[in-house]
């Protein structure tokens, strides 16, 4: 399988760690309410796969938050509300969770140490700001399920959906064409990077941001709740063009020789 696939690019909170994409949230929320801001956690989850900044910008422009900001200031938020709320809200709430949010989604490791078995190199992409994507890429090389490449928006010229950290994996690992790289995530903004580098996009929907559900939380649930939350989340991703969506990244082992085949008879992203 190394020949026709050689590269995998995965997410982190939400596909590869953090099971429902905790970690931010609460962080986000904070940051809102500090400025005297309220909204229900499916609305901060909204932007979610976005570089954090890009995701607070969002959430600021949401015609309730503004709604709210112009109530308690009497004016509209700008850019340096934007700044000052990132900075010195935002930024130091993420640093004090997110060392707790770092534990592999089931599957994870055993599925990783098989995708490298089969000579595959193994990026990751994140929305992580430098500061937080430090703590959490040492966090898991220490727990020995790091990957090859570790990834953060902060070096290059855009964030998700842009394409460009995945190039840098193509071009660090000498990889091409884009059809020998698969992207793995739980958001659309995920799907958008994958198709915006050309590669192979694959949706996960079991730990997604979307469902939002602990392990034990999802555990919780009953077969129907599963079913209708994944069913929706797996809508969403599907018309953002993924390729594929599957349950979670313990699935790769059953997915990726599908695509290998494709690919080996000339099919292309």
């Amino acid at each position: 399988m190394a020949g026709p696939l050689r590269l995998l690019v995965c997410d982190l909170a939400g596909t590869t760690i953090d099971h429902g994409c905790c970690a931010p949230v609460a962080a986000f929320a904070e940051t809102l309410a500090a400025a005297g801001m309220r909204l229900d956690d499916a609305t901060v989850r909204g932007p979610m796969g976005l570089s954090k900044k890009d995701h607070l910008a969002a959430l600021l422009a949401l015609p309730a938050a503004r709604e709210q900001f112009r109530a308690a200031h009497h004016r509209e938020p700008d850019q340096d509300d934007l700044q000052r709320l990132y900075e010195t809200e935002f930024v130091p709430r993420q640093l004090s969770v997110v060392r707790r949010y770092c534990d592999a989604v089931p599957g994870w490791p055993e599925t990783l140490a098989w995708v490298r078995a089969q000579g595959i190199r193994v990026a990751t992409t994140t929305g992580y700001f430098r500061a937080a994507a430090d703590v959490v890429y040492a966090e898991l090389a220490a727990r020995g399920y790091g990957p090859d490449l570790p990834l953060c928006p902060d070096d290059f010229p855009a964030g998700r959906p842009a394409p460009w950290m995945i190039h840098q994996a193509m071009r660090q690992f000498a990889v091409y064409p884009p059809a020998a790289v698969v992207k793995v995530g739980d958001t659309i903004h995920d799907i958008e990077e994958g198709l915006n580098a050309g590669c192979w996009s694959i949706g996960v929907t079991a730990t997604s941001n979307d469902v939002g559900c602990t392990v034990g939380e999802y555990a919780a649930l009953t077969p129907a709740e599963r079913e209708t939350r994944q069913a929706a989340v797996a809508e969403t991703l599907a018309a953002a063009g993924a390729h594929a969506v599957i349950d979670s990244v313990a699935d790769l082992p059953l997915l990726l020789p599908l695509l290998a085949e494709r690919v080996a008879q000339g099919e292309r992203p």
